[in-house]
């Protein structure tokens, strides 16, 4: 399996990224073919100290190759294109396969 990790900065209107995110970006993410499994949150704190993020998105691809051509489509074009409307904080995306710990 391979994981994409979406990870938000605090951005500059908290209420407008909630609204914006909940109504408008994440029904386009629940129309893209690709993820096997998706979640997220606005709830993300530190162990320690404050959190530097605001909110966090996974979703879960079959494997790199797969993750590469959901985001090349057409729909996942148009998804990254999205951000810029909601994420004033920025974002950082980041990448990798995920190692299983079990046995």
């Amino acid at each position: 399996m391979h994981r994409l990790l979406v990870l938000y900065p605090e951005p500059s209107d908290p209420d407008h990224f909630r609204d914006y995110y909940v109504t408008k970006h994440l029904p386009l993410v629940r129309n893209w073919p690709g993820p096997l499994a998706w979640r997220y949150s606005f709830d993300v704190a530190a162990t320690e100290g404050e959190s530097p993020y605001f909110a966090v998105f996974e979703a879960d691809f079959a494997d790199a190759a797969a993750m590469a051509a959901a985001q090349a489509s057409q729909h996942g074009q148009r998804l990254a294109a999205d951000v810029v409307n909601y994420a004033t904080g920025g974002v950082v995306v980041i990448h990798y396969p995920v190692q299983d710990a079990t046995g």
